[in-house]
């Protein structure tokens, strides 16, 4: 972490940089991201403030978890697909423990970026529950492919998509 946060001192992201100690520590803080392949919750509830957003995307399997089920008690959370969430997303062991019920998943990220859903206050705790969609994959692909057209790096720049 300390490696990290020095490679980026001084550098311009536009957002302070520094490694804590301990998990409670990075959990204060206006944006949290957790990529672990957990299956304890990791994230208490009580380190969280009002107005925090989680980006959860270590959750990618069943069994899997980085969240306390209390937390999402308490945020609206936001998911890539309904359907792959609950079986495989943050969400699905709380549900399969009854500890959270999948109606009270406040939409998808197709409708935040739509517009037709949003965080219900500035205060709102979100969080967005991200499996992870194809479509997702396929649009980052093509644009690491266009950034590349034109630069010799030892790879073809030849790409076509597969046909159905």
């Amino acid at each position: 972490a300390d490696r990290f946060a020095g490679a980026y001192a001084g550098t311009d992201t536009g957002f302070p940089i520094s490694a804590v100690g301990s998990i409670r520590e990075a959990c204060d803080c206006d944006l949290l991201v957790t990529t672990t392949p957990s299956r304890e919750p990791l994230i208490r509830s009580e380190w969280i403030q009002p107005g925090t957003h989680i980006n959860a995307i270590g959750a990618d399997a069943p069994g899997k978890q980085e969240l306390d089920p209390a937390l999402l008690a308490r945020a609206e959370v936001f998911v890539d697909d309904y359907k792959q969430a609950i079986h495989s997303g943050e969400v699905n062991v709380p549900i399969s423990l009854g500890a959270y019920s999948a109606d009270r998943i406040a939409g998808t990220l197709g409708e935040v970026v739509t517009g037709r859903k949003q965080r219900s206050s500035a205060d709102a705790i979100t969080i967005f529950d991200s499996t992870g969609l194809a479509v997702q994959d396929l649009a980052i692909a093509r644009l690491v492919v266009e950034r590349m057209e034109g630069k010799v790096i030892g790879l073809s720049n030849e790409f076509t998509p597969p046909v159905p």
